[in-house]
């Protein structure tokens, strides 16, 4: 290494003077953290997820471990403080909980998400107190995707906002087939390690080209490979009708609402009964199936077989010797069965707290539900001929679980109930997260919600057709079943996490080199 660019490396700074020191750094922590959410959809600027990235690390360069832990949290807590607010629609608004619990609920949450990238940018500090340049270019984006595969599993998980997600309209989405989400996280935090070292390393031009190309070669790469199709077409396509229902959350559970909410759904599945496979959303019948299995289900499914339709259609199941509750999608027509969901929504469909809480939640009228998970491993449901991934609402946001079905599952449907969210950016930002599953798998996306967004996803993750949100409306495609596998499929995430755990060793080893 020449001595000019080891005196940069060691000088490693923000160009602005002042900006990295005392309160202004940690105020220019908190406003990237809040501009990070413009990188997500409905704003869509992907470009922010590189930049503000490349400013948090770049407010890391002279700071304590403590200090370096404080801006990571403060980048957190206004990225997750900004980008969860609709938490509060579900859980005050719709679900009637009083301000102070809401607001109890949603601080923990943030602060816990926070702790994270605190966690990231602290450890990168103590192990890499002098070397910034090593410490900006391997060691932060290593330690941030760990940190964030942590997030999407650790305490039953969380991975909203995960940065890869916000690639899923550039150049980087070309990652996702491969390595996952978190691959594309990986690329966002290199790219953002590669613009601080190009803006910082003023007098190595030589450097500098290097990082500029490395950049380029990063994007282009993924650009190129978001042209490689990984999974083929394995049939004629079939034609699919999604209903979206558009039940007001506040009259779903109404018993007034009951009948008119059933007469929608059937006056709308009726139209369409030439095609081959008809999805109602989930929860669409506010019920238990036991309960209007012989007045509704069974007449229904008669219907269907009459006119060779096959459905899936989301209601709530109970085990009558246990009792035990599930939030369930049913098979109608040539093969019933049964898909209960897998991984449940804390504090919402079950809360993780002892006996005595649930009594106290009850006696004080406190919303809570107590849902029972479906096994990990479920026989796939079987529709129109082929078998098919389903999922529910929040479960979309785990791709290593979706990728237990595959590669047998020939579709991917998920069924949601968004409404819970009002017109809020939590609906497109789910939307989002489906779109990547969609890019992962390989496969179409058979998307029905209750309100919107109800949507057909190819295999490359973009947007096939869509339907507007809170409008009553049914989404009629033709989409051909998929085989093969992608990368992601066979692997999951254990390349992106050894990946990472490389880079976060060798920047380890390079402390002795500059120690």
């Amino acid at each position: 290494m020449s001595a000019g660019l080891a005196r940069d490396a060691r000088g490693f700074r923000l160009g602005v003077r002042g900006m990295d020191s005392g309160w202004r750094g940690d105020l220019a922590s908190l406003v990237c953290g809040a501009l990070m959410v413009f990188a997500f959809a409905p704003f869509n600027v992907y470009l922010l997820a590189v930049v503000t990235l490349a400013v948090l690390f770049g407010l890391l360069q002279g700071a304590s471990v403590g200090r370096a832990f404080w801006r990571g949290f403060l980048f957190g807590v206004a990225a997750f403080g900004f980008g969860l607010y609709w938490i509060y629609i579900s859980i005050h608004i719709v679900s009637g909980a009083p301000v102070w619990l809401t607001l109890l609920v949603i601080i923990a949450l943030v602060v816990a998400m926070a702790l994270y990238g605190a966690v990231a940018c602290a450890l990168a500090v103590w192990i890499l107190p002098r070397a910034r340049l090593l410490r900006g270019l391997l060691l932060l984006p290593g330690l941030w995707v760990v940190l964030e595969w942590l997030r999407g599993w650790l305490l039953s998980g969380f991975p909203w906002l995960s940065l890869g997600y916000s690639q899923i309209d550039s150049a980087l989405k070309g990652y996702a087939p491969i390595f996952g989400v978190y691959g594309v996280s990986l690329g966002v935090a290199l790219s953002a390690g590669l613009l601080l070292g190009l803006l910082q390393l003023r007098r190595s031009w030589k450097w500098r080209t290097g990082f500029l190309a490395g950049l380029a070669a990063l994007w282009l790469a993924g650009w190129g490979l978001s042209s490689v199709r990984w999974t083929h077409a394995a049939g004629a396509p079939i034609r699919v009708s999604l209903i979206q229902g558009n039940i007001a959350q506040s009259l779903k559970w109404d018993p007034q609402e009951f009948q008119p909410t059933l007469e929608r759904y059937l006056k709308l599945t009726r139209r369409h009964w030439d095609s081959r496979l008809i999805i109602w959303p989930e929860a669409a019948i506010p019920a238990y199936a036991d309960q209007v299995q012989e007045g509704f289900l069974d007449p229904l499914e008669a219907e269907a077989r009459q006119h060779g339709t096959d459905m899936l259609i989301g209601v709530l199941t109970e085990n009558p010797s246990t009792g035990a509750a599930y939030n369930s999608v049913i098979s109608l027509g040539r093969h019933d069965g049964v898909y209960n969901k897998r991984h449940l929504v804390p504090m919402a469909e079950y809360f993780p707290a002892p006996a005595w809480v649930t009594h106290w939640l009850e006696s004080m009228n406190l919303p809570y539900s107590s849902f029972t998970p479906g096994a990990p491993r479920q026989p796939l449901l079987q529709v129109a001929g082929y078998p098919v991934a389903v999922s529910i609402c929040y479960e979309d946001a785990f791709g290593s679980e979706i990728m237990r079905d595959l590669p047998q599952a020939a579709f991917l449907v998920n069924v949601s109930n968004d409404a819970w969210f009002g017109d809020s950016i939590a609906l497109p930002q789910h939307f989002e997260i489906s779109r990547m599953r969609a890019l992962e798998a390989g496969r179409y996306l058979l998307r029905d919600t209750n309100t919107g967004i109800t949507a057909v996803v190819t295999p490359a993750g973009s947007v096939a057709e869509r339907l507007a949100v809170d409008k009553v409306g049914v989404l009629t495609v033709a989409v051909p079943p998929y085989a093969g596998s992608t990368p992601y499929v066979r692997l999951g995430n254990l390349v992106i996490v050894i990946i990472s755990a490389v880079l976060i060793l060798v920047s380890g080893a390079g402390r002795i080199w500059w120690s």
